[in-house]
């Protein structure tokens, strides 16, 4: 079995719940790494906008395909 297979695995032991948890998780990190380097935030609205889009595309794109 390979390291892919036993995380699908695990991954599929989750609930809605789990998931969730997992991405305020994410978005708490987020923020502690954009307080903790104040450069980050100094970034024109729509970088963060190009970013998002350019990262979102990419999952997007896998799931619509």
């Amino acid at each position: 079995m390979s390291i892919f297979d036993w995380a699908n695995d695990r991954i599929g032991r989750l609930t809605w719940v789990d998931l969730g948890l997992t991405k305020f998780c994410v978005a708490a990190f987020a923020l502690m790494v954009a307080k903790l380097w104040p450069p980050l935030l100094s970034l024109e609205w729509y970088w963060y906008g190009l970013i998002f889009v350019v990262l979102a595309a990419i999952p997007l794109k896998k799931f619509l395909s």
